[in-house]
């Protein structure tokens, strides 16, 4: 699944992961996004919901952890 959120000011990025694995997204989520603070608002999302986080530059993948 990807979730594009290029464009959006936190915290739209990190509801938009929310959202998504809420409604039972499998396995793993890329998420686009160029605000330089939705990667950490990104990890704290994926941490609480026990997901890990992977960071690249606008790509990040959340993955259902094992």
């Amino acid at each position: 699944m990807v979730v594009d959120a290029r464009g959006m000011l936190c915290p739209w990025p990190a509801i938009r992961l929310a959202r998504a694995i809420r409604e039972g997204a499998s396995g793993e989520i890329e998420v686009l996004a160029d605000d330089p603070k939705a990667a950490g608002e990104l990890a704290e999302v994926a941490a609480a919901a026990g997901w890990t986080f992977e960071s690249g530059v606008g790509l990040f993948r959340v993955r259902r952890a094992a």
